[in-house]
């Protein structure tokens, strides 16, 4: 997995599960994405380094920062839409969600925004 897709699906992961629940902690992560913890350990200190995300180093509950919310948020978005996008042309719900997941990475800003006016006709 290249750096940038590996970033965003930790990011989207922490985002989805900040939905469920108030307190996001690595072993949350770990459990939902079933990657080894030392994985998981050195992706969030990554995420702490490039100022996405905070980790309070005793309770070990993850927050985001604000750059980090933004981003999660535009991320899971484009899953959203895609998965519509592939919905709308004929893939049944779990093909166009595993799709989905894989394209929102790759996809350039440009391509996406006309999906998304695609997907709002």
């Amino acid at each position: 997995m290249r750096t940038r897709e590996s970033e965003e699906m930790y990011l989207e992961t922490i985002f989805l599960l900040k939905k469920k629940k108030a307190n996001v902690r690595s072993v949350d992560i770990v459990d939902t994405l079933n990657y080894a913890k030392s994985s998981v350990s050195k992706a969030v200190n990554l995420l702490v380094k490039k100022g996405y995300i905070t980790l309070d180093r005793v309770s070990g509950d993850i927050d985001f920062t604000a750059e980090g919310k933004e981003r999660a948020e535009k991320i899971y978005e484009r899953h959203e839409v895609l998965t519509r996008a592939l919905e709308k042309i004929g893939a049944n719900s779990a093909m166009a969600e595993e799709n989905a997941c894989r394209i929102e990475h790759v996809v350039s800003d440009e391509l996406f925004e006309i999906i998304k006016a695609f997907v709002k006709d």
